[in-house]
């Protein structure tokens, strides 16, 4: 007889008790910042017509990524890849009711269809956090890049630990198009390769731009912009995003977040998607140097859904990519059980007394669980060790005829004689 496998489908994750406590632990600190912003948070059905992607999502994951069938219905849907067309069609839903700025997060599952790897499933959880209609975007894009950093910040990682490095998408259209006379078809492929320079040798990086029809003029422009970074800018002043960028970084020296966030031109991001602000968090550890999460300004998105638009900046953040930074930096621990206690009974005609017992200490807001008929009260003993459950309410005939209970705090031996009231 075969057996059914007892792995999970490739790409995803079981959640044992451990890993749950641990994912909760995380999960808590996104509520309790994110909610220090004045977010609120939403969710929505992890099933939507692929039409949602279609319109405005990267042609990678549109076309290779995304798990889409037919329903009873022969309607075309999909699992979602990500959140944020479904949060823009939500705003567009609500756009006359819903106050503005529009400050939502959520924490949904998502899926692609990829090869899994380090830091990379095809199932994870995501926050998102999103800000619609601000009056001033420069206002909003630092509210946001101030969140990004105090949700690492949350955890107690410090400027050792990571890095913001933040970009502008109008600056690089103004390089390509103005400054290196590319035609906009090239654009998107030219970005790609800038944004492999630091992950391959530099014969190839050429070599890539050539093929691209990148002369060696060209090239040496797009090195003094990639290497000269902000001071390229000031001596450019003129290229359209240049003087919000300087702006922004004196802004973000004077709010103290300087050590966290640097200007990296080559930062790139979705070609397609992305209108302004774009910024990559870095792990700065040599064990694991990869980038964290990511965001930027689109404000296009809202306007697919009917003829108002609203501007909007966001970020996702991917659980598998942040637990291997906390584990990595040892910033979050695995978490023990909550259970405080655990009622041995010496005699199972008491468990009617115990089960009232057990309720009165979880109507006063203890956590606690009961003997569900192990014999001898040594194997009792050993199920609350195991279970990390640190004091056992010992019940046996005197315990109930007195209502006064033996609790034994296990790791030291120590034993008190206490009313129900008193535990």
């Amino acid at each position: 007889m075969a057996y059914l496998t007892t792995q999970p489908y490739k790409g995803t994750r079981d959640f044992f008790p451990e890993d749950m406590r641990f994912r909760e632990a995380m999960f808590a600190v996104m509520h309790r910042v994110v909610r220090q912003y004045g977010f609120d948070q939403i969710d929505a059905p992890i099933i939507e017509p692929v039409d949602l992607y279609l319109a405005k999502t990267s042609e990678e994951i549109v076309g290779q990524q995304i798990y889409s069938f037919k329903d009873r219905g022969d309607r075309l849907v999909a699992i979602r890849p990500e959140m944020t067309p479904t949060v823009a069609r939500m705003v567009a839903a609500r756009f006359q009711e819903t106050p503005k700025p529009v400050r939502w997060y959520s924490i949904p599952n998502v899926w692609r269809y990829e090869q899994p790897g380090k830091g990379r499933l095809r199932e994870h959880w995501q926050l998102n956090c999103d800000i619609f209609g601000a009056a001033s975007e420069k206002l909003a894009d630092l509210e946001l890049l101030n969140l990004a950093v105090d949700l690492l910040r949350g955890y107690g990682a410090t400027g050792q630990h990571f890095k913001v490095y933040l970009s502008h998408r109008s600056i690089l259209n103004g390089v390509l198009g103005g400054e290196l006379k590319l035609p906009p078809e090239k654009w998107p492929n030219v970005a790609r390769i800038m944004d492999k320079r630091a992950k391959v040798k530099p014969e190839a990086y050429s070599a890539m731009l050539e093929a691209e029809g990148v002369t060696a003029l060209q090239k040496a422009e797009l090195d003094f912009f990639l290497l000269e970074k902000l001071d390229y800018l000031k001596k450019k002043y003129h290229l359209e995003g240049a003087e919000y960028v300087i702006e922004l970084m004196q802004a973000l020296e004077t709010l103290g977040l300087g050590e966290f966030i640097e200007y990296d031109p080559g930062v790139v991001r979705g070609f397609d998607y992305y209108t302004g602000l774009v910024f990559e968090v870095f792990d700065n550890h040599p064990d694991n140097r990869r980038s964290l999460f990511g965001g930027g300004r689109y404000n296009n998105l809202v306007g697919a859904f009917g003829k108002e638009t609203l501007n909007a900046v966001g970020f996702g953040m991917g659980d598998v990519t942040l637990e291997d930074f906390l584990r990595t930096h040892k910033l979050l621990e695995d978490q023990p059980r909550r259970v405080e206690l655990y009622i041995a009974v010496l005699d199972e005609k008491l468990a009617t007394h115990a089960l009232q017992l057990a309720a009165q200490l979880r109507q006063r807001g203890k956590t606690c669980e009961i003997s569900l008929g192990a014999a001898k009260l040594g194997k009792q003993f050993q199920e609350a060790e195991k279970k990390q459950i640190a004091r056992v309410i010992i019940l046996g005939e005197d315990e109930v005829a007195s209502s006064v209970y033996t609790v034994k705090t296990l790791a030291t031996g120590e034993q008190l004689k206490l009313k129900a009231e008193e535990i």
